[in-house]
């Protein structure tokens, strides 16, 4: 190339101009929303949204009950577009996803629904340990109550009773049905909707006082919340209540779980100039028909 035609090139060039063509443009911007990364998206997402650590294969029906645990594979923090929505997340072990079904529906007339305990096992994605029952023509996993165990019988009724029923650890009886001061979980908000509160390893919650025909539900944290009498909620406690003893002796143990570091700007308060005491926040009042499910976003590889 001659040194005027290199000289007439660098001329034409601007600096307030993009060097890119058009069509390469538009595949720089339609990058991360191809139709490969938006598979079964039906609109975008907001990226405040908190995202799972792992997903689903394309050829899973989430809709369909199995007790076939499921693979899964991870997100790394990345959205159905292919960018990081959410940070320290990456890596980790993998898991299989089982179908927990949080919905202890029993007979509102006759006798209750009795199920038998076959196994109690850990999961890969929940805190507290899980059981497998069976009863009637079904079987299914649930949360294990803390002293559950291989061989017990449990009993689900969804019947209301005037008088408190003499319920024992890992039956399901209406909030309403069981004495005041009963220590529950799986707690439902709305009537058959499916437990939504104290999930976890070692939460529980216990059932303060009945006003009219709601129940008060005291939480760990003092906060209460107001239910129907209909609400389904389980005896007991969750399983597992010493995981949050485990004590992390390495940084690796934490990568394992699929968490990334922090950046170390975060300090531990010392306390030197003492803290703020809030009042207890007022109780959440939940009231009112089950409203429309929201739409589901599959989220496939």
């Amino acid at each position: 190339m001659s040194l005027n035609r290199l000289i007439g090139s660098l001329s034409s060039l601007s600096l307030g101009k993009s060097a890119l063509s058009g069509s390469v443009l538009t595949c720089a911007r339609e990058f991360h929303g191809t139709v490969g990364n938006m598979k079964n998206l039906k609109s975008r997402l907001p990226k405040n949204l908190k995202l799972p650590r792992f997903r689903f294969e394309a050829n899973v029906d989430i809709n369909k009950y199995t007790l076939t645990p499921l693979k899964t594979a991870k997100t790394g923090g990345r959205g159905p577009d292919g960018r990081i929505w959410q940070h320290r997340v990456g890596g980790g072990d993998k898991v299989l996803f089982r179908m927990i079904d949080t919905k202890r529906i029993g007979p509102k007339t006759g006798e209750p629904l009795i199920e038998r305990v076959y196994d109690v096992l850990k999961d890969d994605i929940h805190t507290g340990h899980i059981a497998v029952v069976a009863g009637g023509n079904r079987k299914r996993y649930i949360l294990a109550s803390e002293n559950m165990k291989p061989g017990d019988l449990i009993m689900t009724s969804g019947k209301l009773t005037d008088r408190p029923v003499l319920a024992k650890e890992g039956d399901a009886y209406p909030i309403g049905s069981l004495p005041l001061g009963t220590v529950v979980h799986n707690v439902e908000r709305l009537p058959e909707q499916g437990g939504c509160v104290a999930r976890a390893g070692g939460c529980s919650g216990m059932y303060m006082r009945k006003i009219g025909d709601q129940c008060v539900v005291r939480m760990p944290s003092k906060r209460e919340m107001i239910i129907s009498q209909e609400c389904m909620v389980t005896v007991g406690r969750v399983s597992n209540p010493d995981h949050t003893k485990i004590k992390m002796t390495k940084a690796g143990q934490n990568r394992w779980k699929g968490i990334r570091p922090k950046s170390g700007l975060w300090q531990r308060k010392t306390g030197y100039h003492g803290r703020k005491i809030h009042p207890i926040k007022p109780a959440v009042v939940y009231r009112g028909a089950l409203s429309e499910k929201p739409e589901v976003f599959p989220f496939t590889v």
